[in-house]
């Protein structure tokens, strides 16, 4: 397993589903802190993982499959 290069991460626009950037200062501070915060606990659970001798490509592939796997409980609520 080959290890993909880190790359830079950048804190997005935030979007509502019809595509319009999210203008609520509040919602944005919110979703920011939330990302940084997952950002943090990832990158140290990369670090224990290293450290405790496990392969790096596997970690990175375990954390997007996590990512991949989460469930959106609103799906079928209505706007």
């Amino acid at each position: 397993m080959s290890t993909p290069a880190a790359k830079k991460f950048e804190i997005p626009v935030w979007l509502q589903p019809d595509g319009a950037p999210l203008s609520c200062r509040e919602k944005i501070k919110v979703l920011n802190e939330n990302l940084e915060e997952i950002r943090e606990m990832a990158q140290d659970a990369l670090e224990d993982g290293i450290l405790m001798g496990c392969d790096e490509g596997q970690l990175r592939e375990v954390l997007a499959d996590l990512v991949g796997s989460l469930q959106n409980p609103y799906r079928d609520r209505k706007s």
